[in-house]
């Protein structure tokens, strides 16, 4: 090691790389970089443990699906397309979608205004740490907990909702969930209350990332807050208000836990979503193979509603990048 100038040897080396020493030779490499291979066998483990819990599950579904699945010495019989071609005729199954997409739809809608108007008024705000803390209690309880939590509320003796709801003249004396008419905004309510900080969360997430130059400049043009979240913020938080849409469209697509522990799909088949009629027709009438063909259409409208919403709802700056890439 010489101090001074670089090393004759490497003139790649100067004072600027290594500081006020330099070196007069290259050191031995102790530590070779690791082959590829190396990092294989380290994720090998989980990527195990994922195929075991997602893709013997899959494989296994799609199998019961061209299947009537027995029980005992009973062997699976191969049935074809027959599971596939008796949903058409299946009045429950095409009644569980039309609910599944109303209840979707409308709670979606809510969550979004709902949960983005409260990470406005949040952001930035004196008490926003504690307010965020609060408003994430929801989240942290159980669905079925939620579900008979709600229960409770929406008692036609007891309940504190149904009191109110009675007070204000929007119900009678029956209990939300006794009617076919509001059985299934009760567990919208349910699911808007439980799912709407989710929604706040993510968001709020975003606009900490909102460039506060952009807000100035805008701000200096004479735009108020308003025109600021429309023409700043809301095409900044775009990638954000996409995962949580998405997150809450594929939760929405298999929910059933409070559906269960407040109607049970009652009253009649009012609330008695697909994934609550895909449970009924598995578990409670043991038909595997009907419920796998079911569950299989289920995943398939879900990735294509999914990709759907990602066209959508794509950032429009991203958008207009690409179109001008594709006319050059």
């Amino acid at each position: 090691m010489t101090i001074g100038t670089a090393s004759k040897t490497h003139p790649a080396m100067s004072d600027q790389d290594w500081g006020f020493f330099t070196m007069s030779r290259l050191p031995n490499k102790y530590n070779p970089a690791p082959s590829r291979m190396f990092y294989v066998y380290l994720a090998a483990p989980a990527i195990t443990l994922l195929a075991a819990i997602t893709i013997y599950p899959f494989l296994w579904l799609v199998y019961m699906s061209f299947h009537k699945v027995g029980f005992g010495a009973r062997e699976d019989i191969f049935v074809g397309f027959d599971n596939f071609s008796r949903m058409f005729s299946d009045s429950k199954y095409i009644a569980g979608w039309g609910l599944l997409l109303k209840y979707s739809a409308i709670c979606l809608s809510i969550q979004v205004f709902v949960g983005v108007a409260l990470a406005v008024v949040l952001n930035n705000s004196r008490y926003e740490k504690i307010l965020i803390t609060l408003f994430l209690m929801p989240m942290m309880v159980s669905p079925v907990v939620a579900g008979l939590l709600f229960y409770y509320l929406y008692n036609g003796t007891f309940g504190w909702y149904h009191w109110i709801f009675e007070s204000l003249g929007i119900l009678g004396e029956a209990s939300i969930l006794a009617s076919a008419n509001t059985a299934l905004y009760g567990i919208i309510l349910v699911d808007v209350w439980q799912w709407t900080p989710l929604i706040t969360l993510i968001t709020l997430a975003g606009l900490k990332r909102v460039p506060q130059d952009q807000l100035e400049a805008n701000m200096v043009d004479g735009a108020g807050s308003i025109s600021n979240f429309f023409n700043v913020s809301l095409p900044n938080i775009y990638p954000f208000l996409l995962i949580a849409i998405l997150l809450r469209f594929m939760d929405n697509f298999r929910f059933i836990d409070a559906i269960l522990a407040l109607t049970g799909g009652g009253p009649g088949n009012s609330t008695r979503l697909l994934p609550v009629y895909l449970f009924d027709v598995s578990f409670q009438y043991f038909k595997l193979g009907r419920g796998g063909a079911i569950a299989l259409t289920l995943l398939i409208v879900t990735i294509i509603f999914g990709l759907i919403l990602v066209r959508v709802l794509e950032d429009p700056a991203r958008k207009k990048a690409l179109a001008g890439e594709t006319d050059s």
